[in-house]
């Protein structure tokens, strides 16, 4: 049994908050400059060099890679053999999120209730799901989601008999109604199958992976190229303003589901897609 004191989970995430809000992760840094070689439309190539130009400014100047900084979501997988002591786990989060934004003078964008809208003033509470896997490490990835991509994001209860080619047409339908508002190029998470809920969730989760790597389920990763390619020759491009790139990546998350369902999230995120991994 190990045990981790909560307040290494609260330094941690205040630090990552302020790290995924100002560098671009090493992932979509290759991703973007892949794009930039093979973008084949002139505007968007120039406007690809220009968002890899504001990626480099706000780097070194210590600047937030986008003025929506986020709402916080947090996900934790924590060892079965890891006794956590020195208060609440839930608390130990939303105090790193806290310091993170208030320290690191990022934009306060949570509201306390979603009718009455007044701001939280510190951009808490995070949104946190708990992962319990064997082992005794903390493993903590904090992705800060702005809402122009999170907005554009959909959820289809299909029937099975709509099969693969509904997925396919749901995913599609969700990336072209996104159009430029989900600040493209984009990176497409998409959850097929479990509940309502759960699929939301896998779709979530996929935005976390690192570009580049795909699923290891041979017909997933298959739909994941087909999309990818399908969702680039929509012609949206760059800044929405035409190109072959409209997506930077596709990754899909499935999961068992009921006889009668077909349920498929697609939560789309912005060219940044920010994303920080850490273990404590």
């Amino acid at each position: 049994m190990r045990t981790v004191n909560v307040s290494e989970l609260t330094k941690s995430i205040k630090e990552m908050c302020i790290e995924a809000n100002h560098y671009l992760s090493k992932d979509m840094e290759t991703t973007l400059k892949c794009a930039r070689e093979t973008e084949a439309s002139p505007l968007g190539k120039q406007i690809l060099n220009q968002l890899s130009e504001n990626l480099k400014i706000a780097a070194d100047d210590m600047i937030p890679i986008c003025q929506d900084t986020g709402m916080a979501v947090v996900f934790l997988e924590i060892g079965q053999d890891v006794h956590m002591e020195g208060g609440s786990v839930e608390d130990a989060v939303n105090e790193g999120v806290r310091l993170g934004y208030t320290e690191g003078f990022l934009r306060k964008s949570v509201v306390r209730d979603p009718i009455e809208r007044v701001n939280t003033g510190d951009n808490t509470p995070a949104v946190i799901h708990y992962h319990i896997v064997p082992g005794e490490k903390v493993k903590i990835t904090v992705a800060p989601k702005g809402f122009g991509s999170e907005n554009m994001s959909r959820v289809f209860m299909l029937k099975p008999a709509d099969g693969i080619e509904g997925v396919k047409e749901a995913i599609l339908k969700a990336v072209s109604d996104a159009g430029p508002n989900a600040c493209p190029p984009m990176v497409v998470g998409v959850g097929i199958g479990g509940t309502f809920e759960k699929c939301a969730l896998m779709a979530k989760e996929a935005l976390t992976r690192e570009t580049g790597a795909h699923s290891e389920i041979s017909y997933v990763k298959d739909l994941e190229e087909e999309m990818l390619a399908k969702i680039n020759g929509l012609g949206i491009g760059p800044g929405g303003l035409g190109g072959t790139t409209t997506a930077l990546a596709v990754h899909i998350n499935t999961y068992p589901t009921h006889i009668a369902g077909l349920p498929v999230a697609v939560n789309i995120c912005c060219h940044v897609n920010r994303h920080i991994v850490r273990e404590v």
